[in-house]
């Protein structure tokens, strides 16, 4: 099996064994790092899409079809694992594409993908055709929908589905809020209680009641599907800008999370975002700084986080702004860098904010 390590993809896989193959969602294309085993050293074996910066990657197992979004250019699809790609966005208007989500439903797939301005389209025909749904944008909260840089446009950073009902729709909405839909798309509402700041809302799957999402102001916590939200403090670990978040699949309470001491306008100050890896065991309540093998101090911001399981087993894959990218087959225990060098895994213009030695910083950098 292939997985995926992009900003606004797919974060939880469940495999057979171990996989071989990772493809990661950068601002120039997507990388492919390879192994010969599990074990085995990881090596850079292709780039294609190169001049699209990807959000996501999306790969969707029933067919084996693999999508892209791609930052101010749509989406494209690939049959073969990456290898060559295809335009896949007729009736996307807005082609800013920044989270992709896919649900099987009595046999169906139905592709979602939100963009900036913030907008939710879906498709049931393998991104061959898209629909809006408007719906997203009925809540009364629209107006107020923003984002702290330039153009000041909210969009749909995440989408995911409650693991009961394909129909059960949340959008994360950065910045606006989180919104809930229990008909499919055809009618949403706002989340009250939780700040607007949602980068993403995580249900695991063993608990489906229990909602967390990350954001602006930490890490929330629903107990009830949504209904009230409780903010988990302090921090976890000195992560006080988290992103990334992952639930193991079979255990509620086994959680990762990821990102920075400090919301993006602060790295164009300290021009560090002094990023980390945490894990939870107690479904939030206390968090312990993953470090063996991640460096004490990492520059660039860690973007993008996912987890593989496979019975006996999982492995977690993170990547960051300065294109490194970091591997631990034993939960978190121990890390190996098995990339780097790569151009920037970042939403948007994050990457900016805090350059490398061969990159400018732009202060208008998103």
């Amino acid at each position: 099996m292939t997985i995926c390590l992009s900003v606004g993809g797919s974060t939880v896989y469940q495999s057979d064994h171990p996989s071989n193959d990772l493809l990661v969602g950068t601002v120039d294309g997507v990388v492919l790092l390879s192994r010969n085993s599990p074990g085995s050293e990881w090596s850079e074996r292709r780039r294609t899409l190169q001049g699209k910066h990807v959000s996501s990657l999306l790969f969707e197992p029933s067919r084996g079809t693999l999508f892209a979004g791609v930052h101010k250019d749509g989406i494209y699809a690939s049959l073969d694992a990456g290898a060559t790609w295809q335009r896949r966005d007729d009736g996307i208007e807005f082609k800013d594409i920044y989270s992709m989500s896919c649900v099987e439903v009595d046999g169906q797939v139905r592709l979602y993908a939100g963009s900036e301005p913030a907008h939710l389209y879906r498709s049931t025909d393998l991104g061959a055709s898209w629909e809006a749904l408007p719906a997203v944008r009925s809540v009364p909260t629209v107006d107020k929908w923003t984002f702290p840089a330039p153009p000041h446009i909210g969009h749909v950073k995440h989408i995911s589905f409650d693991p009961r009902s394909a129909d059960v729709i949340y959008a994360s909405i950065e910045v606006g809020g989180a919104l809930k839909s229990e008909d499919g798309g055809r009618t949403f509402r706002d989340l009250p209680g939780v700040y607007e700041d949602v980068h993403r809302i995580i249900i695991p799957p063993t608990a489906p009641d229990r909602l967390y999402t990350t954001g602006g102001e930490g890490i929330w916590h629903s107990p009830d599907a949504g209904k009230t939200w409780t903010h988990l403090a302090p921090a976890p670990v000195g992560i006080s800008y988290p992103d990334g978040f992952v639930v193991h699949p079979h255990d509620a309470n086994l959680l990762y999370t990821s990102g920075s001491f400090c919301s993006p306008g602060g790295w164009r100050k300290t021009m560090t975002a002094d990023s980390r890896i945490a894990r939870s065991r107690d479904a939030g309540r206390t968090w312990e700084r993953l470090e063996n093998g991640l460096p004490e101090h990492v520059h660039g911001n860690f973007e993008a986080l996912i987890m593989e399981v496979w019975a006996g087993g999982y492995a977690l894959a993170a990547a960051n702004t300065d294109g490194e990218v970091y591997y631990s087959g034993d939960q978190g225990d121990t890390w190996a860098r098995i990339a780097d060098g790569l151009p920037a895994v970042s939403k948007a213009g994050h990457f900016r904010n805090i350059p490398r030695g061969d990159e400018p910083a732009l202060a208008a950098a998103r």
